[in-house]
C-alpha cells in the first residue's frame, strides 16, 4: 500500500514519459543462504524516498558509448533479452555497472576479459567523479585499463512505473554476484543505511512495517528467496516481459496490483 497523495486523485493524463533505468540485485551466499545487498533511500528524495531498494538509477546518455572495453554477451544479445535497441541495451548494461559501483563500491570490471578487480579502494576518486557526472564510465574504464564484465550480469526483469505516477521509470533488473575480494559499502549520499540481508528476512521486515518496499523489489526478493542460492539464481532461465503494476485507490491509500 502507498499513501494516496503520491498521485493525483483523478488522473487525466497524458502519462509522464518514462526514463530508462537499470537496477542490480547484488547477491552473495551467506551462512544461512542467499543474501541481497539493500539500500534504504534517504527519506526526502523525490522518487522512492525512504524505500529499500537494490543499487540502481537512471541511464546517462554517455552510458551508450560504444568505445567501452566489453567482455561477455554482446549488446545485441542484451537487446534480445530486454526487447530494446542495441544502443539502449549497451546503455543499460553500462548503467548497471556504473550505478552498482557508485552506490555500493562494487565494480563489475577487471584488467582483462577473464578477471575482475579484487579491491576497488584505489578507485575512490573516480567513483566520486562518476557520481558528480564529471567522468563517464567509458572514460573511467579506459583510463584504468579495465574491461566491463557483462558476463557477470544476468537479465532478470523489466518493470515500468504505473501511468498515474508523476515520475516514471522503465527499469531493467539484473542479478550479479559480489566478486571475490570486493566489499559492498553503501557509501552513497542517496542512502541512509545499507546492509546484506536474506530475502526472507527483508520480506519479514517489510510485512512488519520495518521496511518499505516497492513491488519490483519485493517480487525480486521473493524470487531470490524461492531459488535459495546464488548458483540457482545464476542458472535461472528468465523470459523478460514488461510488467506494469496497477494502482487501485482504496480510501486514503493506494493498493498496488501486480499483474
Amino acid at each position: 500500500m502507498l499513501p494516496a497523495g503520491l498521485v493525483p486523485e483523478v488522473f487525466t493524463g497524458p502519462p509522464a514519459e518514462p526514463r530508462d533505468a537499470a537496477t542490480v540485485a547484488l547477491v552473495r551466499d551467506g551462512a544461512a543462504g542467499v543474501e541481497a545487498f539493500l539500500l534504504r533511500r534517504v527519506a526526502g528524495m523525490a522518487f522512492a524516498g525512504g524505500m529499500t531498494v537494490f543499487p540502481g538509477g537512471g541511464v546517462d546518455q554517455r552510458d551508450a558509448d560504444t568505445s567501452v572495453a566489453w567482455s561477455g554477451p554482446s549488446p545485441s544479445w542484451w537487446a534480445s533479452q530486454f526487447g530494446c535497441s542495441v544502443e539502449l541495451a549497451t546503455a543499460l548494461v553500462c548503467a548497471a555497472v556504473r550505478e552498482t559501483f557508485e552506490e555500493s563500491g562494487v565494480l563489475l570490471a577487471g584488467p582483462s576479459a577473464s578477471s575482475v578487480v579484487a579491491d576497488t579502494a584505489g578507485f575512490a576518486s573516480a567513483r566520486e567523479a562518476l557520481v558528480a557526472r564529471e567522468l563517464s564510465l567509458a572514460q573511467f574504464l579506459s583510463a584504468e585499463g579495465l574491461v566491463l564484465r557483462a558476463d557477470l550480469l544476468r537479465p532478470w526483469a523489466n518493470w515500468l512505473t504505473p501511468e498515474e505516477e508523476p515520475r516514471r521509470y522503465d527499469t531493467r533488473f539484473f542479478v550479479a554476484v559480489l566478486p571475490e575480494g570486493q566489499k559492498a559499502d553503501g557509501a552513497t549520499t542517496e542512502a541512509s543505511d545499507a546492509e546484506w540481508q536474506r530475502p526472507v528476512d527483508a520480506l519479514a521486515d517489510w510485512k512488519a512495517g520495518r521496511r518499505a518496499l516497492m513491488p519490483p523489489t519485493w517480487v525480486t526478493l521473493a524470487e531470490l528467496d524461492e531459488l535459495g542460492s546464488v548458483a540457482a539464481a545464476l542458472d535461472e532461465q528468465r523470459t523478460v516481459q514488461k510488467v506494469i503494476p496497477k494502482l487501485v485507490r482504496d480510501g486514503d491509500v493506494l493498493r498496488v496490483v501486480v499483474p
